[in-house]
């Protein structure tokens, strides 16, 4: 099974990254964890525990937590067989700064190369309203082959709680990487006419 680097950027939705990380965790998927400082910072103050905490439940020797500032990590490579890169949540700082083709972070650099080498890429924006400029950067991404898959809620779930809310999220963002997972109920079609 190829490896997922996993991005986590500075903006609000950091218990959706938690969900992702455990469910692929769970079912044994090779990991590349890489966070920004302000991720970091925002995973702390959203979850209550320090990343590195979190990472130490999850255990088994198949995640690896990057340095950001490690350029020359694997995932900096074209060469590292990645299966492709989730960035959740995706702040419309890294969203801008990747669209201009900045890769000066190592989290910046692996999206870069998923970019290149024509790897699936899932950015999941966290920011609203959206001005101009990040609309114009997000197309952007679009056009070069990202995935974009702001974290919106598909309500005919009917959650009876906010844990079933993020399941949805986090499974709805593992399939559009073409992770399959129970995270969601996809939609079965209705009868209007009942």
């Amino acid at each position: 099974m190829r490896p997922w680097i996993f991005g986590i950027t500075g903006a609000s939705g950091s218990r959706i990254a938690l969900r992702m990380l455990e469910y692929l965790c769970g079912a044994g998927y090779p990991l590349r964890l890489v966070a920004s400082d302000t991720g970091r910072a925002v995973f702390r103050q959203e979850t209550g525990f320090a990343l590195e905490t979190f990472l130490t439940t999850l255990g088994g020797e198949s995640l690896v937590l990057e340095d950001n500032r490690d350029l020359f990590s694997p995932i900096a490579s074209g060469s590292f067989p990645a299966a492709g890169m989730f960035i959740v949540p995706c702040s419309m700082s890294t969203a801008g700064r990747l669209a201009a083709g900045m890769g000066d972070t190592l989290l910046l650099r692996a999206a870069d190369v998923c970019i290149k080498e024509s790897r699936r890429l899932v950015l999941s924006p966290r920011e609203t309203p959206l001005s101009a400029i990040h609309l114009r950067n997000l197309l952007a991404l679009r056009e070069a082959g990202c995935v974009i898959c702001p974290p919106m809620p598909a309500f005919y779930n009917r959650f009876d709680s906010p844990d079933q809310l993020i399941d949805n999220l986090a499974g709805r963002i593992l399939a559009a990487g073409g992770v399959e997972n129970s995270l969601y109920r996809p939609w079965e079609g209705q009868s209007w006419h009942t």
